[in-house]
């Protein structure tokens, strides 16, 4: 019999946006309005059935996500230039060899700390440049690419579904559902805690797993940097360096750190010795090598340029409020994490989705007597776990270019996991119902 194969990325992209097509033809148009004193109501109105609109919105989706496609295809470039100085490799062999056994103690800790940036100052974008360093570190040491997305995707997913700090979830939902700012932390912060060391775990078991060589430092030869070496490895630290600062003091985001990589990769192709020429050829090859991962941003961001067009998102968001009435505290708070889980596949960014979603959920939160803060919670577990699988996110379709992993592969992959995250989050979600946490 004929093994099935997964459909190519963009036949998958192509056929959702047919769906959402047709759906608006089915689907009564709807919208939420802000009134003068700040009250959301919705109303209905005409839907707009979208037909020869499937090939505009690919358009418009490039145009919405014009910022990440651009970052993607610098960084890209950027990155392999920097590879194409050697540095990276050679670094990469004298660091195995110091670190022998002990590197699961090595992923460990990146792994807690890729969460913790996460649970902080939220690492979402931030983390496509780390995949293409932790990757081939990983591989090198003898695991596989999926070992580099773990300690650095999921990780920062982990931290930014059970954040406590993240100002881009916790922040914007809390201001919008009038509580204290980052009230609540204790409960959060037990949260991340338990489900950064089941990843940890989990991390220790799959490196068990996989492994392939017995021993990192027997397998490599190495020899010592040379001086253009070494400097390219401290100028790709001082990137990384103020990368941080940048993010966490300076409130940086896609053009300053597509501009920081891109004097990075200038910067170390002049450290190598490069013509400008050569500078300029290894930058347009990695934009080329990664283009395929910048098209499918803006393809995929199509999908919601057709729901927004047709008018069916807010109605789609109002059906399902309407079936949350009557269900009791634990089954309305259940619903409201299905929800916004949900709605995380059409929607992946949090700041959008707390916009649409927090406004309506935390006055019917009052009305089942779930408090505003369990709310909350729900919106950032329901917003975390899921980016981890949905097409529409593009920065799991970027870190995914960078570790050279198809997306079919991954979702057969981490399907499990994202299963059994939901549920734990459900748990996690029910305690604040029952025994209700200082701060909740």
């Amino acid at each position: 019999m004929r093994k099935l194969k997964a459909p190519n990325t963009y036949v998958i992209i192509a056929a959702i946006i047919l769906l959402c097509a047709v759906m608006t033809w089915f689907i009564p148009g709807g919208q939420y309005v802000k009134s003068d004193d700040g009250t959301i109501s919705y109303e209905a109105v005409d839907s707009v059935p979208q037909t020869w609109q499937v090939f505009t919105a690919i358009y418009h989706g490039f145009v919405k996500q014009a910022g990440i496609i651009i970052f993607i295809l610098v960084v890209g470039g950027a990155f392999w230039l920097l590879n194409a100085t050697g540095a990276i490799e050679a670094g990469i062999k004298r660091l195995i060899t110091k670190i022998g056994n002990k590197d699961k103690i090595v992923l460990a800790s990146l792994t807690v700390l890729f969460s913790l940036a996460g649970a902080v100052f939220g690492m979402s974008e931030e983390t496509i440049p780390f995949v293409g360093i932790v990757v081939p570190l990983a591989v090198s040491m003898g695991y596989d690419a999926f070992m580099g997305m773990l300690v650095v995707y999921v990780a920062s997913n982990i931290g930014f579904s059970s954040a406590f700090l993240n100002p881009f979830t916790v922040g914007i939902a809390q201001g919008m559902a009038d509580l204290p700012l980052f009230s609540g932390m204790g409960y959060r912060l037990l949260c991340w805690g338990i489900l950064t060391a089941l990843l940890v775990a989990f991390v220790v078991i799959y490196a068990h797993k996989v492994r392939k060589a017995p021993t990192a430092a027997e397998t490599i030869d190495t020899e010592p940097l040379t001086k253009r070496q070494t400097w390219t490895l401290v100028t790709l630290a001082l990137t990384v360096v103020t990368l941080i600062i940048g993010v966490t003091r300076f409130e940086w985001y896609m053009p300053e750190i597509t501009g920081l990589f891109l004097a990075m990769g200038i910067i170390c192709g002049i450290i190598a010795g490069f013509s400008s020429e050569r500078i300029i050829k290894e930058l347009m090859a990695g934009a080329k090598d990664i283009l395929s991962a910048a098209l499918v941003v803006g393809f995929a961001s199509g999908i919601i340029v057709i729901l927004q067009d047709g008018k069916i998102v807010d109605s789609i968001l109002h059906s399902m409020q309407e079936g949350l009435d009557g269900s009791g505290k634990a089954g309305s708070l259940t619903a409201m994490y299905g929800i916004q889980a949900l709605i995380n596949l059409i929607i992946p960014s949090a700041t959008a989705k707390a916009a649409i979603t927090i406004p309506i959920m935390a006055p019917f939160s009052d009305m089942v007597g779930v408090s505003r803060q369990a709310m909350v919670l729900a919106f950032q577990f329901g917003d975390g776990f899921t980016n981890m699988i949905t097409p529409t996110s593009g920065v799991l379709v970027a870190a995914l270019a960078m570790a050279r992993i198809p997306y079919s592969k991954w979702v057969k992959w981490i399907w499990k996991m994202v299963l059994v995250l939901l549920v734990l989050g459900l748990l996690l979600l029910l305690p604040t119902v029952f025994l209700a946490p200082s701060g909740f």
